[in-house]
C-alpha cells in the first residue's frame, strides 16, 4: 500500500514560488478538458505565505507553503453529499467534477482554508498532488520545479523513500487539528 506526502524543508525553501507557478502551468491543461475557461489562479491551489519573524534588524523570512493536506481523516471528503470529494487508495484526496454540484461544503469544511471557488468550474477545485502525473510514474510539478530541492514529494510509509525518511524528522502540518495531514515541514533552524 502506498501512502503519498510532502516535506517542505524550510531550511532550504527560499520563497521563489517556482512551485506555484508550475502548478498553474501544469494543471491548468487539466482544468480546461473540463471546462474551456478553467484555469488554476497563481496561488490557487499551491501559494506561498512569506511570514516575518524576530526583532529588526534580525528579522527572517520564512516562507509558509499553503496547500491541500491530503489528510488521512479529510473533513472534505466526510461533507460532500455525493461523493465528489474522496480520498484515493494511495491517499490522494480529489474532486469528481462530474459529481461535484457545487456546493462548497468541502470549502467550508476544510480547516486548513485549502480550497477555493473556480468560478469557471462552477465549484471547488484544489491541490490534486498532480495525480495525472503520478498515475505516468512522474513526480507532482511543483518539487520538480523547486530550484532548492525544499519539495520531497514520496511515499510517507516507504522507509526507503527520502519522503518517508525527512517526514519522521519533521512536524505535520496543523497536526492538532486532528486530521492527519500529510504534508510535513521541517522547521528552519
Amino acid at each position: 500500500m502506498v501512502r503519498y506526502g510532502f516535506v517542505i524543508d524550510l531550511r532550504s525553501c527560499i520563497g521563489c514560488g517556482a512551485c506555484v507557478a508550475a502548478c498553474s502551468e501544469e494543471n491548468t491543461p487539466q482544468l480546461k478538458t473540463i471546462s474551456p475557461d478553467a484555469e488554476v489562479p497563481l496561488g490557487g491551489r499551491r501559494d506561498i505565505i512569506i511570514v516575518e519573524k524576530g526583532l529588526f534588524p534580525a528579522i527572517a523570512r520564512i516562507p509558509l507553503h499553503h496547500t491541500c493536506m491530503h489528510c488521512e481523516d479529510a473533513p472534505c471528503t466526510h461533507v460532500c453529499p455525493t461523493g465528489a470529494t474522496f480520498k484515493t487508495e494511495d491517499g490522494i484526496v480529489l474532486i469528481d467534477y462530474a459529481l461535484c454540484i457545487g456546493c462548497k461544503y468541502c470549502v467550508e469544511a476544510c480547516p486548513y482554508n485549502a480550497r477555493y471557488v473556480n468560478e469557471a468550474l462552477g465549484g471547488p477545485d484544489k491541490c490534486t498532488m498532480c495525480v495525472h502525473r503520478v498515475r505516468k510514474g512522474l513526480r507532482p510539478a511543483c518539487e520538480t520545479a523547486c530550484p532548492t530541492g525544499s519539495i520531497i514529494w514520496g511515499d510517507l510509509d516507504d522507509p526507503n523513500s527520502e519522503a518517508s525518511r525527512k517526514a519522521a524528522r519533521a512536524i505535520p502540518i496543523g497536526a492538532q487539528l486532528g486530521t492527519k495531514p500529510k504534508v510535513f515541514v521541517i522547521p528552519p533552524a
